[in-house]
């Protein structure tokens, strides 16, 4: 018996073999690499990896399969998944699937056995690379040929494949947004986790949704919003018609240049005086709508590991990224500052208005995955509004 072999090959020539997993196939996507050691899960339905490949830093991956609960938005959104070694079979009580027959049952193309740790250290010196995967026996030339025609992600709007088509109002039940915790040491027959209590829904908020994870949805609940959802399409005065007392701009994926639709509505909300909330690619449009510019990173943040300095206090947040552009502070004006830097390359992190009610981050203080240190952001978020009067 033959057994099944994959291929990786990126634009630069250099070729990886494997052995297949998930869908059969062949995809180009950018790829990249992230070093956050759980949460892969969440990491292949997260819409800001809309046209990437991604490679998993931490070589075991699998072991906790996936369940329907920790889903971060309505599809996968990789376009093929790179590990080293596949866990056989889930062991973890919340498991529905195990992670292969996940990526088979949504089309997604996997690769297993590749060195990640040598892959990662090409993407770190040469930059990020277009790539093809292929399950097909496609040869090397050919896959080489394929990564190597693959436009790449700059000026394309990937935005509108992932937004919501229609507004919604998120959890009007809540059902979907308590915070649930273990218990230790229960009775047989108790349940294992319990769910904390939900302050009342007493701040109506608009958050557009650029490829939005539903675990902002959740903490944004937690924190006593009431939201609704519009599309990324959404104009300044179909959003302002809904009577928010603030605006949330989420995550998404692609090039911030290729979203001029969203700076335009960003800037009048900006004028309005709302008070404004972004993370990730709400933060590059804000950005934009200020005057600044963004720029294409080397190889992006992607991870639950990345030191960020907040220099209004000093204070050091270990965060969640996924990112592959940032925001260039030298094109901001005076009036912006930069409240918040990255300690390993020094990029912007957070910004601040100094007259109006506007601030965001560059990373996701949602943490899923990722740790909580920048969870207080979205009762920062709840204060000003409260203080203007929301």
């Amino acid at each position: 018996m033959v057994s099944m072999k994959a291929i990786l090959a990126l634009e630069d020539g250099s070729v990886y073999h494997g052995r297949p997993f998930g869908a059969r196939g062949s995809v180009c996507g950018e790829v990249c690499f992230n070093t956050s050691m759980t949460g892969y899960q969440e990491i292949l339905t997260d819409p800001s990896y809309k046209g990437q490949i991604v490679a998993m830093t931490t070589p075991h991956i699998g072991n906790c399969g996936v369940n329907t609960a920790d889903v971060e938005s309505w599809a996968l959104h990789v376009s093929g998944f790179v590990i080293r070694e596949l866990s056989p079979r889930p062991s973890n009580w919340r498991a529905e699937l195990p992670l292969e027959a996940y990526l088979a049952q949504h089309g997604i193309p996997g690769i297993q056995g590749v060195d990640t740790r040598a892959l990662t250290k090409r993407l770190r010196v040469r930059g990020a690379l277009n790539g093809l995967l292929s399950t097909e026996g496609v040869s090397e030339a050919e896959a080489i040929a394929q990564a190597q025609r693959w436009p790449g992600l700059a000026g394309i709007d990937y935005v509108k494949e992932v937004t919501h088509r229609e507004p919604f109002a998120w959890d009007p039940q809540d059902e979907q947004s308590a915070n649930f915790r273990l218990v230790r040491g229960e009775a047989e027959g108790a349940p294992r986790s319990l769910r904390d209590p939900l302050p009342p829904a007493d701040i109506p908020l608009v958050a557009y949704d650029y490829g939005m994870k539903y675990n902002i949805l959740r903490r944004l609940r937690q924190h006593g919003f009431r939201t609704q959802v519009v599309p990324a399409t959404t104009t300044a005065q179909e959003a302002l018609r809904y009577k928010p007392a603030g605006i949330f701009l989420s995550n998404g994926p692609g090039d911030p240049s290729a979203v001029g639709y969203t700076v335009r509505a960003v800037r009048e909300l900006v004028a309005h005086g709302i008070p404004l909330f972004g993370i990730c690619l709400g933060h590059q449009i804000l950005g934009q709508a200020f005057g600044g510019r963004t720029f294409k990173l080397k190889f992006g943040h992607r991870g639950a590991n990345q030191p960020v300095k907040d220099l209004e206090t000093g204070r050091v947040e270990i965060t969640s990224q996924n990112h592959g552009y940032a925001v260039e502070a030298g094109s901001l004006p005076g009036e912006v500052r930069v409240n918040r830097v990255n300690l390993n390359d020094g990029t912007v992190e957070g910004l601040r208005h100094s007259t109006k009610p506007v601030f965001c981050v560059q990373y996701h203080p949602e943490a899923s995955p990722g740790p909580h240190d920048s969870t207080p952001l979205f009762a920062e978020f709840r204060a000003l509004i409260e203080r203007r009067g929301g």
